[in-house]
């Protein structure tokens, strides 16, 4: 077939169109960083407006950089930034607050209430999750407190792609798919349905929230006047099982991680719902019309996020990628542990109560022990997640594939095998999860016709192989943990 695949990737800390060829090569790609609006200590909020007005001019710049007119692509893959959700006005189209963002703590007391009230357990065997703010459920019901007098009836709630899509098709088709439905903590992980008696707990109504659809499938097609042409919407997907897709990972046994705002590692388990004992949760990898196929995830709220902090909060450097030079530039973290709990911390604590630290300050630290100790926490907080898979796993992980911005630092990923004791394999394309929403869009439509012989196309930039000095960095982990355990319960529930 001939064509070419439009992808968008709506993250945490920007968006990203791309345009793929037959070859499944990039040929045009557009970003633009996305405003972050903190308006109270652990809360964090996103402009949907803003969001799709840029997924409109992105869509335009992609396409002008492959130079190629909007008929000439065949399909629309979509994958999105997951829990975080808005309300909006269907009569109107305009959202009635900003769209809580996934690592919002300001539902923390409402969980911790719904914990005390012995909820946990049915909601773990219900959706697969852990209750925690992390998860939409609690933001849809704090966003419809907010507006106790507006019409239920004229009101639409969902996550973003939910909100990309309504607009992408002119306010058609109102759906989701089963991957990001499935972190809302409102859908069934054995049905694949709403939950009705979750609705209930929850108090939203069943007719504001989308269509839960398979991930690869049909979704409508976009309204002509978005980028000049109808063009068929054929897969959405949540970011990290977006990369999960792009990496092959379409069995049990095989697994990635992503070094994104946060960090997520997403091991898939085939057609059965594995419990972990350990603090991981279950979800949906992705589906395909009755085909359904589910994972394993550990997830850390804050990696990516702590390095545009050292940017943009302490000024300690100008880019990401200065920090790869300062790590190298000291031979040790002179004493200095961090706890990157911004928005407190995920598996395998979920406590909504934690907050970041340094600890082990003296007055000869530099600038440069602080950003060596924050990539060492990103790699501290894998490992435990790696631990957890593996005590839940019959098979021990061999290797860890990698994609995400934060897998472009060499420092980064060889401290990573260092402490893991076991390779890392980086591919040549780092944007993983935007190429795996292409991957699925193009073989649901029959633009690509076996997904084997796409992904032997994937090539290999650098395996990164652990070092001899394993020893030293494993009692260094073992002090980062008690740093860990100084940050648990931090805030007190009421504030929170």
């Amino acid at each position: 077939m001939f064509g070419y695949i439009l992808a968008l990737d709506l993250g945490t800390t920007g968006n990203r169109a791309f345009v793929f060829d037959t070859e499944g090569k990039v040929v045009g790609r557009a970003y633009k960083e996305l405003t972050q609006y903190y308006p109270c200590p652990g809360w964090l909020e996103h402009d949907a407006e803003q969001i799709w007005q840029d997924t409109c001019t992105l869509m335009q710049s992609a396409l002008a950089e492959a130079q190629i007119t909007p008929k000439a692509v065949v399909a629309l893959g979509l994958t999105v930034q997951r829990e975080t959700c808005l309300i909006w006005d269907k009569t109107t189209g305009k959202p009635l607050h900003r769209a809580i963002v996934w690592q919002d703590r300001r539902t923390a007391a409402f969980c911790h209430q719904l914990q005390a009230q012995g909820y946990a357990p049915e909601i773990s065997d219900r959706t697969g999750l852990i209750i925690d703010a992390y998860f939409s459920a609690t933001k849809i019901r704090w966003l419809l407190d907010q507006f106790p007098d507006v019409d239920r009836r004229h009101l639409l709630a969902g996550t973003i792609d939910s909100w990309v899509l309504w607009n992408l098709t002119g306010g058609k088709v109102h759906a989701t798919d089963h991957s990001n439905a499935s972190r809302t903590m409102l859908m069934n992980l054995q049905t694949c349905e709403w939950d009705e008696h979750l609705l209930d707990l929850f108090q939203i109504p069943a007719h504001i929230l989308p269509q839960i659809r398979p991930s690869l499938g049909e979704f409508g097609v976009t309204d002509a006047s978005v980028v000049g042409a109808s063009i068929p919407i054929a897969a959405i997907l949540g970011d990290q099982q977006a990369a999960l897709f792009g990496h092959g990972c379409d069995r049990p046994g095989l697994m990635k991680c992503t070094y994104g705002t946060g960090t997520f590692l997403v091991a898939h388990t085939g057609t059965e719902i594995v419990r972990s004992p350990q603090q991981l949760i279950s979800t949906i990898a992705w589906t395909q019309k009755k085909d359904v196929g589910y994972a394993l995830e550990g997830s850390m709220f804050t990696s990516g996020a702590c390095i545009q902090w050292l940017r943009d909060g302490m000024k300690i450097i100008n880019s990401a990628a200065e920090t790869e030079l300062m790590a190298n530039q000291v031979p040790d973290n002179g004493g200095v542990y961090f706890v990157p709990a911004f928005s407190g911390l995920g598996t395998p604590y979920w406590d909504m109560t934690a907050r970041g630290a340094f600890f082990g300050l003296t007055a000869r630290v530099q600038p440069q022990h602080l950003v060596r100790a924050v990539l060492e926490a990103i790699a501290y907080q894998v490992v435990e997640v790696v631990q957890a898979i593996n005590a839940s796993s019959n098979t021990p992980m061999k290797r860890l594939t990698v994609d995400g911005g934060a897998c472009e630092n060499n420092f980064l990923m060889q401290f990573q095998a260092d402490v893991l004791g076991i390779p890392i394999e980086r591919p040549t394309i780092r944007d993983t999860t935007v190429q795996g929403a292409a991957f699925a869009a193009g073989l649901a439509v029959g633009f690509w016709l076996s997904y084997p012989e796409l992904l032997q196309q994937r090539q290999i930039d650098r395996v990164f192989e652990p070092s001899q000095d394993r020893d030293r960095v494993l009692r260094n982990f073992a002090t980062w943990l008690k740093a860990v355990q100084r940050t648990l319960n931090w805030v007190d529930i009421a504030m929170s």
